[in-house]
């Protein structure tokens, strides 16, 4: 199994991922709480990370090890659209400015977990609650299955698990950084992820500067890499004219043409829109002390969006290098083992595996969440103690992480890329439900119910009819708007339908005086911050939360 491997790249990469081990175990006595055994302290870090802790930790939530293999891998595929993850980055960031102090404040005040806590106290409705939270599961699984592809590709090219002919062996490696991954995670909680990112965005900081400045100079400059990359996609271009032309292969460019232009606004604003609504998202933002907190990481975290664009221009960089490998993910690993010397290369794929360890860890504990709180206490115990929640979650986190893992090695890797694109369908249908309801009541709770039953049936159908050269469904996020020829993002249409079913039956629904439950949540529930009446308190969990 390490028949290729470099001993000492794989050496510094084994020691920092033991390093990586030992924090996660310790962090259980970091900022030590009286006892783990509640949702407050084990799923959200005891409400209490500032600035600087919050901005390492939703970098690291956000910023994940597939993020860090895909984007550079669109660039060197010649993806027309593969920069939309910048724009939609530095999109997302004001938007968050404007709403999540508002969530922040209620679920603080309240004692709320997860956004369908607050969607069932804000609307009085157990079964929108419900959807809300089974398409956070829905939408976390195969994101956290991607987590397990990026750290797949950096092992493959350093050399590790692809000599032998057993499966098992080859994949052992995964095994072992899961099984660590799921014991610190079921004994630390969110203080795990909160205290390795320290480790993972130093690298990953560390790794991309020496990278952009390093690799460009020993290619020959700047000027090359990108005369070289222009020539590289002109030739492909004439070479595979006719192929481009019946629609069987796609061209290659820097720059979306006018017929792409749409696909790349419409991605970047969906994705924008989504990012947010992810679980994982908003469990990183919960666990902050206050609402000034979330309005300074809404500031400083454009910061990783100047990462992500060096980062994607690496994909740029190894087509200059002379990089050459089927698989376009394995494109900057491999561009990293070529350039760097051993020990750095080491230092560069612990980086990207420590990546996903981060994530992995805050969208299992976000998903268990979900299940404890709006399906196993709303539906299955409703008498459930703090304990009893926590060891619920702690269990569900294990059965979620093993569950991904399954997920990547028993089906294929394009299935687990494109069911994380058909992911950011499902949880825009969210976003109404929970970001129009920080704001106004209006929308009904069942037109609320009835508009993300349609998004979601729409916008599934949408995707599985989309085919690519090795997927005959769920073959990308893009299809034609109604009527004309110009690709629009799935999520958008869907999440139109949405709105409009959503406000029609609104109007039908309050002209037949149809309930509308009852709203626990009061105005200034939402403009609450650390230290007001009932809000710190809940940081306490034998108090009640406020009513």
């Amino acid at each position: 199994m390490l028949d290729n491997v470099n001993g000492v790249a794989f050496g510094v990469f084994v020691f920092l991922f033991l390093v990586v081990t030992v924090l996660g175990f310790a962090a259980a006595r970091w900022r030590r709480a009286a006892s783990l055994d509640n949702l407050d302290e084990w799923g959200l870090g005891g409400r209490g990370f500032g600035t600087f802790i919050a901005w390492f930790l939703i970098g690291g939530d956000l910023y994940t090890a597939y993020t860090f293999i895909a984007v550079p891998a669109a660039l060197y595929a010649g993806s027309v659209i593969g920069f939309f993850a910048i724009p939609y980055s530095v999109v997302a960031y004001p938007l968050i400015f404007v709403f999540l102090p508002r969530l922040w404040s209620v679920s603080h005040r309240h004692g709320y977990v997860t956004p369908a806590d607050f969607v069932q106290g804000r609307y009085d409705c157990r079964p929108l609650a419900l959807a809300v939270a089974l398409t956070g599961i829905l939408a976390t699984m195969p994101y956290i299955a991607l987590q397990l592809v990026g750290m797949q590709v950096v092992l493959q090219v350093m050399g590790i698990g692809t000599s032998s002919d057993n499966w098992f062996v080859n994949d052992l490696p995964l095994f072992i950084a899961f099984g660590v991954l799921a014991a610190y995670t079921y004994s630390s909680g969110m203080r795990a992820p909160a205290l390795i990112a320290f480790v993972k965005d130093t690298l990953i900081y560390v790794v991309i500067l020496v990278a952009i400045f390093y690799i460009p100079h020993q290619v020959g400059g700047w000027a090359h890499v990108f005369s070289t990359v222009s020539d590289s996609f002109a030739s492909f271009n004439a070479e595979n004219a006719d192929a481009i032309a019946t629609g069987a292969a796609s061209p290659k460019g820097t720059i979306p043409p006018p017929a792409a232009q749409w696909a790349y606004a419409s991605l970047a604003l969906g994705s924008a829109l989504a990012l947010f609504m992810y679980p994982h998202s908003i469990t990183g933002v919960l666990s902050t002390r206050s609402r000034s907190v979330i309005r300074r990481n809404a500031a400083l975290l454009p910061a990783y969006s100047l990462l992500l664009g060096l980062l994607a221009l690496l994909g740029f960089v190894a087509i200059a290098a002379g990089v050459k490998v089927d698989n376009p993910q394995q494109s900057l690993p491999q561009l990293f083992e070529d350039q760097f010397s051993p020990w750095f290369a080491g230092v560069a794929f612990a980086a990207i595996v420590i990546g996903a360890l981060v994530p992995a860890a805050i969208m299992s504990i976000a998903a268990a969440n979900l299940w404890t709180r709006n399906v196993y206490k709303a539906f299955i115990n409703r008498d459930a103690t703090h304990a009893e929640e926590a060891a619920q979650s702690k269990l569900v986190s294990l059965l979620v992480k093993f569950g991904a893992l399954v997920f990547v090695l028993a089906l294929s890797k394009n299935l687990a890329i494109n069911l994380q694109l058909l992911g950011g369908v499902w949880i825009l249908q969210t976003l109404p439900a929970i970001v129009i309801g920080l704001y106004t009541r209006w929308l009904h709770r069942w037109a609320l119910l009835a508009g993300w039953a349609a998004g979601m049936a729409w916008g599934t159908w949408l995707a599985y009819g989309v085919t690519s050269p090795t997927q005959q469904h769920f073959g990308g996020p893009l299809v034609f708007f109604p009527g004309t020829e110009t690709k629009v993002y799935i999520a958008l249409l869907a999440f139109g339908l949405n709105l409009v079913v959503a406000v029609v039956l609104t109007v039908v629904l309050r002209a037949m005086n149809v309930a509308e439950g009852v709203d626990q949540t009061r105005p200034q529930d939402y403009h609450a911050d650390h230290g007001d009446p009932g809000v710190e308190d809940r940081l306490d969990p034998e108090v009640p939360a406020h009513a």
